[in-house]
Order: structure tokens, then C-alpha cells, then sequence
């Protein structure tokens, strides 16, 4: 037996079956949007795993292509390896569920959703957030729920909720929020330059929407909840603190990660491990534990001196920013590079250009292939911490973050026809000491400038943190967190925009939600900071777009033909294009309404080749000018190659002005001649004749 519980959500229906599947999983939610199908379940392990220092969540997004009617590519033909988009709607799952569950609880957990169908008017990322909140909140492991997210979309200046696949891509806002009861809990925006103003409005329209959905999975949880089960503590005994507190006081700890010097920091904390293993040799059970134990230490001393006595750890006032340096064309060659340091926070970025036929394909859960033109990556190195340990790829975070920059730039770039290029930055980040997604931000935008991509204007980025104490009243909001106020604080608020508005917002917390003043007070930080960075150093650094792309970039040159002529420039099987493209080196992009690209990087071949292309799609008429190739010599004349594939001839009569014999005594295989249209002979031939050539 099973039971459905439904609720009107944004004016559609949303149905959640349980008891229906997965009963072997501690909690399992059928959901129903539309005919947006996923199945989201909750399981734990029995035990606690050893030797770990934290919880062990994996969040799982599992897009099957089947939901959409589509086979997947390849030899295979299965779904490999998740998609961009799994791994960021994975991201975004996790994020706001985090911190609901016991911080001292080691068990694991998983949260999977599957999407089985998929309605375009519902999307499926937002129906598996649901679904993860229910099947958590339902099931027997401990979790300080329910939570709701609701999705804000913008079009024609009106705010949607939870928008369809297509409003949610071509509105001016993309907003995800999720809320406990009481207060917001995570927040994810792309926005094209939407007021500040404008953004907390959306923001509480969601929050407000949550509450219903609470109340929604509180019925449910009510009559079909399970028992939270009892699990084992990994919580630090208050005897080993007072034990530390004997050997290392509280003022030595604040000596010793005080300091603006991470790797000082990082020394002083050595010798503090040193000590405190020394003393407690004989104390097996406190030595399991002492390295979570001097991390609690640490935070509590950071979090005290910062929420009461107003000191940051490297002396800087509550507002202040870093030391901040910009310089662009750092490497040679490339199409464009810029670096941007933020104290000991620096990335590099490079940007590539090329023909957006180099556009990324995408084979997703849409209706259609997407194309991609914008793509920022986004890695992190061991060494920018100062570890070693091998490169496996992009994992999750690498990922999360160059998709937040990516979000963040996509307003301010020109469109396609304004710039017909493909467009790629990485972002390397060679240091990092808090906050390295917004600095690639800074770090691109200056980039793509340098290469010549007209942006329309420039975007910076920042992140505020926070520190609570035991009441809502009592916090300090943080500009510009550095890597210990980031591991030891309650929040990590990043926003990015212009001077006129946010394109990006990513925010994440470790307690139970923010109040709606900390909120606004974190986003008008953010937006004093990002504009401090662009007028007083990213703008001295490169004011505006180059003119012009670079020496080593491709250019790009656009013209027009008749779409009913695309056959002739193609040619059969290719043969003609290809030949254009042999001859002259460059690259060629035809659209279906006949927008011709040509690429290259030798002007004169470009301009060859654009010629080719216009003689090719011109109607011939009487007069026409022609330079072309004998290939091929008769008695009665000999047959002009005037571009890839089109031919005319010149008649015996019409070579020289004087009378000749033979063709060959004229014209040889592979001479280069200059001839004029005559318009075409009673067979359907273009006729050409040399000898008037003077005359026109």
C-alpha cells in the first residue's frame, strides 16, 4: 500500500507517491510535476565510517536520456560519465541540506535522484530538490528539516515561479532558493544585471513560496514519517578542550593564527600539533580525535576575536579587501590573458577564440542538442595550496566553480552577430587563499577584453562571510573572506555583476539559515566591493575592449548569400568548399540562412576566399569581370576555371583579336587569364571572350 499527497505548486500540480517504490531505501519519494517523473531516495549506512573527520554526503543527479525519448551517443549507447549539468544540480542539492544534518554524525548517506520523464514546463532539477528534501525528512536518519526550494525566473520585467526550460534559459533570471521554516538557506542566481533591489525581492517572492512547501512536506512527514534513528556521537569531549586549553591558553592560540602569512599559519599550527601530541602520547582515545580537536580550537579562537572584538586574522578592517593587483597579456601568443591577485589568492586566465563551428555540443536532458558558445573552465591545482597530489581531472568544485563564472559574464557578452566566434577561458588558479571563483571572474573579464571580445561592461566579483553568535541580533558580515574565514565562519556569500546590477549570485552556509537583514546587508557589501575593484584596478588595467582581436587570434569574415545557394557553394559531396579550402587555408561555416563565416589568419587568403564565394553565388551577368585557370584546351576553344567548381569558356574566335589557328598557340594548361562575361551560349554555357576584356 501507498499513499499520494499533492499541493498546487506555481499552478500545476505537484503529486509525491511513497510507499509506491525503493522500499528497501530509509526514505523514498515518487515525485510527479506535470510529467516530470524522479525518484528521489534517501539511504544510510549502519555504521559509522572510521576514521573520518567529517559527514560523508554524496548527492547524485542521474539524467537518463530515455526521459526525453533519446538514445544516448557513442558505441556504447548508455549514459557515461554525469553532465555538467548533473554535477551542478547535484551541487546545488547538497549545499542547502548540508548543514541540516548532525555535524558530529559519520554514517553515510546518499541522496540519488533519478529523472524518469521529463516535462519542458517542469524542470527536472527542481522537482529532485523536492524530492531529496522529502525523502530525508520521511526517513529514519537525522535530519533537521524539511527544507524547500523554489526556482524565480524573470520575463518581460515579471518574475515566474518556477519557470519552464525555456523561460528559465531566456528570461533575465535564473534563481534557485531553498529555506528551512524560519529562514533562507542557500541562494544560486544568473541574472542579466538585475538591480540589487530587484534580487532581494525575488529572493523572499521564493522564500515565501517555501513555506508553503514546508507545511506541504510536514503533513506527509506527520503521517508517514519514520523515527529518527539513534547514532554514535563523533563529538569532542569537553575534557581533551580544557586539556589543550592547559597546555596551549587562548592567547597563544590567537598568536599563532593571527597572522596574513597562510603558511606562517600553517607553521604555527605545526608546532601546536607538535606540543599537544607530545603531551598526550599515553592518550590513545584524545589522539583519534586531536586534529578535528585543534581545528575546533582554531575556530572557536578565530570566530571569538572576529565576532567580539572585531579582528580579522590578518589585521584588516571588517570591510577591507585585500591587497588587489591586475595585468593583462602575462602570456605570449595566446589570444588573450590577463592575472588578477587578491592578496594570496591569484589566477590567471586565458582566453581562446575560434569559429563557431568550435562551439560545444551538448546532449542533454533538453528537446533539443544545445549549443554552447561561451565556455569557462575553471582548475585548481594542488600547489596553488601548497599540497602535492595528482591531477585526476575536474572534479566537482572545479566544475561549480567555472560554471559560476560562466553565469556571471554571459550578460555582457556580444552576440553572435555582433562577434562570430566561439569563445573559451580557463582559469588557472597558480595561488588560492579564499574566493578564487570570483577572482577568475575579474581575471576573465579583463581576459576576453584583452583578446578583443567587445564586452559590453566589465563584471567583478567578491564574497562576503559571516560569523553568528547565540542570537539573530548578533553577527558581523565579512567582506572579502580569506581562506580561514571561509573554513572557520557560517557563510560564504559570492556575488558578481556589473556597476548596474548582478549577473551571478552563489551562496552557501553551514548553520541553519540567514535572516533577511544579513541577507540585504551581505549583497550591498558585495556590490560597495565589486565596484572598489573595477574602478580603482581592473578598469587603470585595461579600460575597454582592443579595437581588435589579436595577432594570433583567427579573424572572422562575414557575408550574406542567398540561402537557395548554399548547394552551389557546398558543392556535391563538399567537392566545391573543399577546394575553397584547400586553396586558400582557411575555415568555413555556412548557417541554414546562409550566413557564410571564413576564418583564418592570412588576410589576403581570407579575401580570396570570400571572393570565391560571392563569384560562386553571383548571377552572371553580361560585362562581369573574371581572373581564372585553362583547364582544359579543344579545338574549338579552351574551358576557364573562374572559381572552385564554375567554369565558362572562350571561344577560338574570341582569344586574340587577331585570327589563330590553334588554341594552343594562345593558351596553355594552368595559365592564369583575364576574361568578360558574354552571358551564356545556346547550350546553358557562361561564354567568356579575352579579347573584348579592354573594352569593359
Amino acid at each position: 500500500m501507498y499513499k499520494t499527497f499533492s499541493m498546487e505548486l506555481a499552478g500545476r500540480t505537484l503529486s509525491v507517491d511513497i510507499g509506491r517504490v525503493a522500499a528497501q531505501a530509509n526514505g523514498a519519494a515518487f515525485m510527479h510535476y506535470g510529467d516530470t517523473t524522479v525518484l528521489s531516495t534517501a539511504t544510510a549506512s549502519e555504521k559509522p565510517r572510521e576514521g573520518i573527520d567529517f559527514f560523508p554526503l554524496s548527492v547524485e543527479y542521474e539524467e537518463k536520456l530515455y526521459s526525453v525519448g533519446k538514445i544516448p551517443g557513442g558505441f556504447n549507447k548508455r549514459e557515461g560519465k554525469a553532465s555538467e549539468n548533473s554535477v551542478l544540480t547535484s551541487r546545488v542539492i547538497d549545499r542547502p541540506m548540508r548543514p541540516l544534518f548532525p555535524k558530529d554524525y559519520r554514517n553515510d548517506v546518499t541522496l540519488n535522484n533519478l529523472v524518469l520523464s521529463v516535462d519542458p514546463s517542469c524542470r527536472p532539477e527542481l522537482v529532485a530538490m523536492l524530492g531529496s528534501a522529502i525523502a530525508a525528512s520521511i526517513s529514519d536518519i537525522p535530519f533537521d528539516g524539511p527544507c524547500a526550494m523554489t526556482q524565480v525566473g524573470l520575463v518581460d520585467g515579471e518574475f515566474v515561479l518556477n519557470p519552464s526550460q525555456e523561460q528559465w534559459k531566456n528570461g533575465d533570471l535564473s534563481l534557485t532558493v531553498a529555506s528551512t521554516g524560519e529562514k533562507v538557506i542557500m541562494i544560486e542566481a544568473g541574472a542579466n544585471e538585475v538591480p540589487e533591489n530587484k534580487m532581494i525581492e525575488a529572493i523572499y517572492m521564493a522564500h515565501d513560496v517555501n513555506q508553503t512547501i514546508i507545511a506541504f512536506i510536514n503533513t506527509i512527514v506527520a503521517e508517514l514519517g519514520k523515527a529518527k534513528h539513534e547514532y554514535t556521537s563523533c563529538a569532542i569531549p569537553e575534557e581533551l578542550f580544557a586539556a589543550m586549553k592547559e597546555i596551549v591558553p587562548p592567547a597563544e592560540m590567537e598568536e599563532a593564527v593571527f597572522t596574513d602569512v597562510k603558511q606562517v599559519r600553517e607553521e604555527n599550527i605545526r608546532k601546536v600539533t607538535d606540543r599537544l601530541e607530545e603531551a598526550f602520547a599515553e592518550k590513545e582515545e584524545w589522539l583519534s580525535v586531536l586534529g578535528e580537536a585543534i581545528y575546533q580550537y582554531q575556530k572557536k579562537t578565530v570566530r571569538k576575536m572576529i565576532l567580539k572584538d572585531h579582528k580579522r586574522p590578518d589585521g584588516r578592517a571588517i570591510t577591507q579587501i585585500r591587497p588587489l593587483a591586475a595585468e593583462v597579456d602575462i602570456i605570449p601568443r595566446v589570444h588573450g590573458s590577463a592575472m588578477f591577485t587578491r592578496g594570496q589568492t591569484q589566477i590567471c586566465t586565458i582566453t581562446t577564440l575560434a569559429p563557431l563551428s568550435e562551439m560545444q555540443r551538448i546532449d542533454g536532458l533538453d528537446e533539443n542538442e544545445v549549443n554552447k558558445r561561451y565556455m569557462h573552465h575553471y582548475n585548481f591545482p594542488s600547489y596553488s595550496v601548497g599540497e602535492t597530489k595528482p591531477s585526476r581531472g575536474p572534479g566537482r568544485r572545479e566544475i561549480g566553480h567555472g560554471a559560476l563564472a560562466e553565469k556571471a559574464l554571459i550578460p555582457v557578452l556580444p552576440t553572435e552577430d555582433e562577434f562570430p566566434y566561439a569563445i573559451r577561458t580557463v582559469s588557472e588558479t597558480f595561488e588560492s587563499n579564499g574566493s578564487t571563483s570570483q577572482a577568475s571572474i575579474c581575471a576573465s573579464t579583463m581576459s576576453l577584453m584583452a583578446a578583443g571580445v567587445p564586452l559590453k561592461k566589465q563584471v567583478a566579483g567578491i564574497s562576503c562571510g559571516l560569523v553568528t553568535g547565540d542570537t539573530d541580533d548578533d553577527y558581523l558580515v565579512l567582506t572579502d573572506i580569506q581562506g580561514l574565514e571561509d573554513f572557520f565562519g557560517d557563510m560564504d556569500f559570492k556575488v558578481a555583476g556589473t556597476h548596474d546590477g548582478i549577473t551571478a549570485i552563489q551562496m552557501d552556509i553551514k548553520i541553519h539559515g540567514l535572516t533577511r537583514p544579513i541577507v540585504e546587508e551581505a549583497i550591498a557589501k558585495t556590490k560597495e566591493a565589486r565596484e572598489f575593484i573595477m574602478n580603482e584596478v581592473m578598469s587603470p588595467c585595461i579600460p575597454a575592449p582592443r579595437a581588435e582581436v589579436g595577432t594570433y587570434a583567427p579573424k572572422i569574415i562575414s557575408v550574406q548569400i542567398d540561402p537557395e545557394k548554399i548547394g552551389d557553394v557546398v558543392g556535391q559531396r563538399g567537392k566545391t568548399i573543399n577546394e575553397i579550402i584547400a586553396r586558400t587555408g582557411v575555415k568555413i561555416d555556412i548557417t541554414d540562412d546562409g550566413k557564410v563565416s571564413v576564418c583564418g589568419t592570412d588576410k589576403e587568403m581570407m579575401d580570396k576566399a570570400v571572393e570565391m564565394v560571392k563569384i560562386i553565388t553571383t548571377d552572371f551577368q553580361e560585362g562581369q569581370i573574371f581572373k581564372g585557370v585553362v583547364v582544359s584546351i579543344k579545338e574549338f576553344g579552351a574551358f576557364i576555371e573562374f572559381a572552385p567548381g564554375k567554369e565558362g569558356m572562350v571561344h577560338i574566335s574570341k582569344i586574340a583579336k587577331e585570327r589563330i589557328n590553334r588554341v594552343e598557340d594562345v593558351l596553355t594548361l594552368g595559365e592564369m587569364v583575364t576574361v568578360v562575361c558574354l552571358g551564356k551560349d545556346k547550350m546553358g554555357r557562361i561564354s567568356f571572350s579575352m579579347k573584348d576584356v579592354a573594352q569593359v
